[in-house]
């Protein structure tokens, strides 16, 4: 199905509704939050899921609001630290002891940070979206009032992992991976899978977080004469990886990245060298997901160009309105059980869950950098 072209149409319905007399919301306010990096070196993560719902909330209250209410969005920002989150969910949770309306929460964007802080938010009355935390044991916990409106670990491994050893041939394959939830989830399943695929993997290598040297790890990669690499990690480190393998003379060794990658500040801050590199995500480019309308409509909110989440941010608010329309209710409950029957077309395509709260049908996109710029390979 052409998603894109569908969700035009849906695009264009919805500035029509807008322009119509819908009115303005009667009841008061809702509050959806925002918990994710809003500062610090993945702020760019944070603000560009935070700008997709946003625009989503525009759009619901020029349209009368929801249920009646003015939907409110708060950014909260966890700063990318599991301690902050958690102070994140209490914040949350004193705003709902003092009888503030809240509907729930688009967050957090990392697997660590949305780990810590479903402690509490776990026994709140309100609904959490994550946008992109993928660790596989997130919606294993029981929780039923989680969902997550991309692929989980396991699927990203597979496809990654397949389509470096049946599409791009590779034998032998040097996994590096960051030292977080995510980095270490994701770098085990990756190994695991490359061996069931009859690859080797000689070379499995925890990184830091933020680090910006890399030329132990590089000599290590260089004398096992892998010929290629897995990286499972952010666009923080990922540059400067690859600037230090373009010095060590091994550019040329196909590279794979993660969905922590997929982001602009992987090409803008490599001075090109991550030219040629592979990158999996969870989302089509907003250059190809949506049109120019909904970009000018994004703009016009924000003030700025979307980036490669944005839209995960926005699809994860329209899960949640969607289901809050279909319940006929803001009750976290009778909401949750509402998002379990959705069957809608977003940004991201159709979107169904399991009762888990993951996907029914996830999606994995690869990309390799062209020309300065992300294009799509594969899905």
């Amino acid at each position: 199905m052409n998603y894109r072209a569908l969700w035009t149409v849906v695009l264009i319905f919805a500035v029509l509704l807008s322009g119509c007399s819908a009115g303005s919301p009667t009841k008061g306010e809702v509050t959806v939050f925002v918990a994710g990096p809003l500062s610090g070196f993945q702020a760019n993560t944070g603000q560009t899921v935070a700008g997709g719902v946003r625009l989503m909330a525009e759009q619901i209250n020029r349209s009368g609001g929801l249920l009646g209410y003015k939907v409110k969005v708060v950014a909260l920002d966890d700063e990318a630290d599991s301690d902050v989150a958690v102070s994140v969910a209490e914040e949350i949770k004193a705003a709902l002891d003092r009888g503030d309306k809240v509907l729930g929460v688009i967050g957090h964007p990392n697997s660590g940070q949305t780990a810590a802080a479903m402690a509490i938010y776990k026994d709140l009355p309100i609904i959490i979206i994550t946008p992109t935390a993928s660790e596989v044991g997130l919606t294993h916990q029981g929780y039923r009032n989680f969902f997550r409106v991309n692929a989980s670990n396991d699927v990203q491994a597979n496809v990654g992992a397949e389509y470096l050893v049946n599409k791009l041939g590779a034998k032998k394959i040097a996994v590096l991976y960051n030292d977080d939830l995510y980095g270490i989830d994701l770098g085990k399943l990756v190994a695991a899978e490359l061996t069931r695929l009859g690859a080797q993997a000689p070379v499995s290598l925890q990184v830091q977080v933020e680090q910006n040297r890399f030329g132990d790890e590089v000599a290590k990669v260089k004398s096992a004469g892998v010929d290629a690499i897995y990286y499972a990690g952010y666009e923080v480190e990922c540059p400067y990886l690859r600037a230090d393998l373009r010095d060590a003379g091994l550019d040329g060794l196909t590279f794979m990245a993660s969905d922590g990658c997929f982001l602009s500040a992987t090409i803008d801050n490599s001075d090109g060298a991550a030219e040629g590199m592979y990158v999996t995500g969870f989302a089509p480019s907003p250059k190809t997901a949506v049109d120019q309308a909904w970009v000018q409509a994004y703009q016009a909110v924000e003030y700025r160009n979307p980036d490669t989440y944005s839209i995960n941010g926005y699809s994860a608010m329209a899960v949640l309105t969607e289901g809050v329309k279909k319940a006929g209710s803001l009750s976290a409950a009778r909401v949750a059980d509402a998002i379990r029957k959705l069957d809608i077309t977003t940004p991201l395509g159709a979107v169904q869950f399991q009762d888990n709260g993951d996907l029914r049908a996830p999606q994995i996109y690869i990309f390799q950098v062209k020309d300065g710029e992300f294009a799509q390979v594969a899905q």
